[in-house]
């Protein structure tokens, strides 16, 4: 029986934080899905076709392992994605207390309405710091943001000014 996880995010833009994550969650399960979804409480930056497309050129340009495929969803709730393609867990990058603070809530609810388990796990401590946020603050205001995105996400960004 195959180990199927799903990571999944709102990925706008993915960070190098992301990206440690998922290429250490790839070594633990069999299957990875890597999921762009939308969350209601942020606006977006970038499309989601355009997050899904940035994920794939990066997962391959940091020679990720081949078990990860990386698509969205945008209809219903996540632990249906999880049981359509039989994942059993879900992994989550944390990094701070105030993530857990977040995230807990959603494990519990995710294991009540699916028995779909959550997973944390740490990222790298050089990308701690590092979110989707600040790194659209960064870009924004014309800063480098070569040091927290993968080389394709920066070159997008820098092409959008």
């Amino acid at each position: 029986m195959s180990r199927i996880a799903v990571v999944p995010g709102s990925f706008d833009p993915i960070t190098l934080g992301h990206l440690d994550v998922i290429g250490r969650a790839a070594g633990l399960f069999d299957e990875l899905h890597v999921l762009v979804v939308h969350n209601p409480d942020k606006t977006a930056l970038l499309p989601i076709a355009q997050r899904v497309s940035l994920i794939e050129q990066a997962v391959v340009a940091e020679g990720l392992p081949g078990n990860i495929t990386v698509t969205s969803w945008s209809v219903g709730l996540l632990v249906d994605y999880c049981t359509d393609v039989g994942a059993s867990v879900l992994v989550k990058g944390i990094r701070s207390q105030v993530d857990v603070a977040y995230e807990t809530p959603m494990a519990i609810v995710n294991r009540n309405l699916a028995g779909v388990e959550t997973v944390f796990l740490l990222p790298n401590p050089a990308h701690a710091h590092v979110s989707s946020s600040l790194v659209r603050q960064v870009s924004a205001l014309g800063g480098d943001v070569a040091p927290y995105v993968p080389a394709v996400v920066a070159e997008y960004l820098q092409g959008r000014k």
